[in-house]
């Protein structure tokens, strides 16, 4: 079975909500695809379309080529964790993971593999409502893991994980990524991604915003931007900008240069006398980035002023 997600001009109502709007998309192998948005994008509805847990009202998902409710062994194609909560909180760890492995025709001997993977030997034989939400993320990722699928499929897997945890997700997802797996992971952590992610989606209300590898998206962000650093701040923005250079100032001693190149820079400020501590290229973080991207797409804008305590009239209209 190819190891991939198709999306594939999927539309999605909830009454007069558009939930998804003609989105297409693929999480190709051997990359982990990270899947990004603000608050009601889309990312839940269309993963759980994917799952075919909803129907789209248009437009198909593939896993592998196939419709996900045709896979005769579904956890074996396609690993998921969406709700780490989907256990019942009475049923220990390992029979929950037990009855799913039942399920789908899998080895008992694979459940203590998983078990062991996920860090969860000691807390195995405990009832599952006693598990911190980091537990639970465990358990969540261990029964994805467990038909050893070719795509896999994460909604936030860090969530409630400790540092250690953090690091132990993102090196499992690039280790699963390297073993010519499809990974797609939905989250709103953008310092993880960036760290763990090749490519990115990027979707706001409901449709496709970027769909590029994270070195691109990056580099797109930056802009060719320069950071110049100087205790006479104003004599260096004149002559840059005399040299066709687009300024603008920034901290006490910081001046953002765009139309010139570092090496030009130094040039220009050596011949003028114009003193400098730093000239370096501008690296645009992926928080930036989205944040640039996803700016007229988000549903809920917050009002930066005053609180409600520090008005001295009546309610904000």
């Amino acid at each position: 079975m190819e190891a991939t997600i198709e999306v594939r001009d999927l539309r999605k109502r909830y009454g007069p909500t558009v939930a998804v709007d003609g989105l297409s998309f693929t999480v190709a192998p051997g990359r982990v695809t990270g899947f990004v948005g603000p608050n009601g994008a889309g990312k839940s509805t269309t993963m759980r379309m994917i799952l075919g847990l909803d129907r789209p009202d248009e437009g198909t998902a593939l896993v592998g080529g196939q419709p996900y409710r045709s896979l005769r062994t579904p956890l074996c194609r396609l690993g998921a964790m969406l709700d780490a909560a989907a256990v019942h909180p009475a049923r220990r760890a390992r029979d929950h993971l037990l009855w799913l492995a039942h399920a789908n025709g899998l080895p008992v001997r694979r459940v203590d593999e998983v078990i062991e993977l996920a860090g969860l030997a000691g807390v195995a034989r405990r009832p599952a409502g006693g598990f911190s939400l980091g537990m639970r993320q465990r358990l969540g990722i261990a029964a994805a893991l467990l038909g050893d699928p070719p795509v896999l499929m994460f909604d936030e897997p860090v969530n409630g994980l400790d540092p250690e945890g953090i690091a132990w997700i993102r090196g499992l997802l690039r280790a699963l990524a390297a073993e010519g797996r499809a990974v797609l992971v939905s989250s709103h952590l953008m310092s993880e991604l960036e760290g763990g992610a090749d490519h990115l989606v990027v979707i706001g209300r409901g449709r496709v915003i970027a769909d590029t590898g994270v070195g691109e998206l990056l580099a797109a962000a930056s802009g060719g931007r320069v950071e110049l650093r100087t205790t006479s701040r104003q004599e260096a923005m004149t002559v840059l900008a005399r040299a066709g250079a687009e300024v603008a100032a920034g901290g006490l001693d910081t001046v953002t240069v765009s139309g010139l190149t570092p090496e030009k820079i130094i040039v220009l400020l050596g011949r003028a006398g114009v003193p400098f501590t730093g000239v370096a290229e501008h690296r645009a973080t992926l928080e930036e980035a989205y944040m640039e991207l996803t700016r007229d797409a988000v549903e809920f804008h917050a009002v930066t002023g005053r609180t409600g305590a520090d008005r001295t009239g009546g309610d904000a209209s």
